[in-house]
């Protein structure tokens, strides 16, 4: 269970990034056996962060 410590910690990188002007935030919690493991990933566009449509593996429909 984390600290409020940690809590607080998480909060404050978040506002952070907020404040630097990012508008789209995810956060997942994965269990590791690092404690300080953090990955932070930028996509220069509107689509989700590590979605098929971000990463180009999936193509334009055409109807």
């Amino acid at each position: 269970m984390p600290t409020e410590k940690e809590i607080e910690e998480v909060i404050n990188m978040l506002d952070g990034k907020t404040e630097e002007g990012v508008s789209r935030i995810g956060v997942h919690r994965v269990e590791t056996e690092r404690e300080d493991y953090v990955r932070e990933v930028h996509h220069h566009g509107r689509c989700d962060v590590g979605s098929p449509f971000a990463d180009g593996s999936v193509g334009n429909f055409c109807g």
